[in-house]
């Protein structure tokens, strides 16, 4: 059931960027498939190649952000398992590689990482928007990565501490809030300007933290009045106390649709005045269906990618995995590579109004 909500979340969201009969993403998609097919039907002699090159070696997992946050939680809950689901079964080494909101590890994976299935990464789900937006130092064609997956797909928030005079929507119209962010480039900081943009919100961005951790306890300690893009499945993991004594106002909803256990929170989109303000705000909230995206270097073998994403995709169904996640509250909902390919693929054949819009909203970057 969750499975088929992701797909359908996946199709939803094409179809909210007026892609999903496009047939260049159609006939893209329909060839990957068939080679991930003919990739899985390699068999034995492709596991035993495999096995060779990935027995008694080390495959480093990097996370674009500071240890401590929803990112980081991901990918070290998927390094405890995956290795078992990798022929030759490595040892899966999560490594931190911090820096312009996961841009660093983005153009890490683009251009200087091996290209042999030894490392793979976690990084922002804005950067695929980055090069459309204009943002400088992004050195990467995200149509080009060798995408894993994601493991969940996400709910963003923005909230406000409770001492703060802003306490709905409507308020951010009228107060400023100052909000924390790693990067001009991350979700902490693309989701506070779009609204700005669009929606005429005094949403004040300090750039520099490491990542959500660091933003939490800024928050905590007076240093910031909110925080503009925080999921629901992290609020629950790193500080559920907030959302049950009240020590923070939940002001909006940031996606293509309503978390289904908070319906009594607005969506973003329901504060646009008219449908090109709709279509902008859906533009910039479509990569919230890949909320954890890993992605390997381009250009890998046909046989390497296969196997890292066979073993990914059975890494987020494995029932210990499965049950771990739920237990730290991370909610995995599997969104495949073929998935996330064809996401990707819409947004880079979205409206050229609605991607200038949403570059002029977000500073032109």
């Amino acid at each position: 059931m969750r499975r088929e909500a992701a797909h359908t979340r996946v199709l939803a969201a094409a179809a909210a960027l007026c892609l999903t009969q496009t047939p260049g993403v159609a006939q893209t998609v329909s060839g990957q498939e068939r080679a991930g097919s003919g990739q899985e039907r390699a068999g034995s002699g492709q596991e035993r190649a495999a096995a060779e090159f990935y027995k008694g070696r080390n495959v480093s997992v990097y996370v674009g952000f500071g240890p401590g946050g929803g990112y980081d939680l991901s990918a070290r809950t998927l390094a405890r398992y995956m290795g078992r689901h990798i022929p030759g079964e490595p040892n899966m080494l999560p490594r931190n590689m911090p820096g312009a909101g996961s841009l660093q590890l983005a153009n890490y994976l683009y251009t200087i990482a091996p290209k042999d299935g030894s490392e793979f990464g976690i990084f922002g789900r804005t950067v695929p928007l980055d090069p459309l937006m204009g943002t400088k130092g992004a050195n990467y064609d995200p149509r080009q990565f060798t995408w894993l997956g994601s493991t969940s797909n996400e709910v963003s928030t923005c909230v406000s501490w409770h001492t703060s005079p802003v306490k709905t929507f409507e308020d951010l119209r009228k107060f400023e809030l100052s909000v924390g962010a790693s990067g001009a480039t991350s979700p902490s900081a693309a989701f506070p300007n779009i609204l700005n943009g669009v929606l005429g919100t005094k949403l004040k961005v300090i750039y520099g933290y490491t990542g959500s951790a660091a933003i939490l306890t800024a928050l905590e300690a007076g240093e910031l009045s909110g925080f503009c893009s925080w999921g629901w499945v992290p609020i629950k993991t790193q500080r559920p106390d907030w959302l049950r004594d009240k020590k923070i106002n939940v002001l909006v909803q940031l996606a293509l649709r309503k978390h289904p256990d908070h319906p009594e929170v607005p969506l973003a989109q329901e504060f646009a005045s008219n449908d090109d303000e709709r279509k902008v705000l859906d533009f910039v909230f479509a990569p919230q269906v890949f909320a954890r995206p890993f992605a390997a270097p381009p250009k890998l073998s046909p046989e390497r990618a296969a196997t890292l994403r066979n073993a990914f995709s059975a890494t987020v169904r494995d029932p210990a995995f499965v049950a771990e996640a739920g237990k730290l509250g991370l909610e995995p909902d599997l969104v495949t590579w073929e998935e996330m390919d064809r996401l990707v693929g819409a947004i880079y054949q979205a409206p050229p109004a609605v991607v200038a819009r949403a570059r002029e909203a977000m500073g032109g970057k």
